[in-house]
């Protein structure tokens, strides 16, 4: 209970000091890109579209290389224990 009344009360702080900041800002609502067109907005979509594949791609092909490694050492492994079981 104590660590959910200490973290909301770091999350208020926190926005009253940012608060001041966002409401003097003297870019009149456009973000860091400056003015959009649709054409970007589009592209911006796009990119989103494509990024999501391609986050899938690169992590599965990055459990792959993970799960050969594994399957590598579990065979290595088996091997030198029947070596070391074989007895005299």
């Amino acid at each position: 209970m104590r660590r959910n009344a200490a973290t909301l009360t770091t999350l208020v702080i926190g926005f009253l000091l940012i608060a001041p900041v966002a409401a003097f800002a003297q870019d009149h609502g456009q973000g860091t890109w400056g003015e959009v067109s649709d054409k970007v907005i589009t592209n911006a979509g796009f990119m989103v579209i494509a990024f999501f594949p391609l986050l899938a791609l690169v992590l599965s092909l990055i459990l792959w290389r993970l799960e050969v490694r594994k399957d590598r050492r579990k065979k290595t492994t088996k091997k030198l224990s029947s070596d070391w079981q074989s007895g005299w």
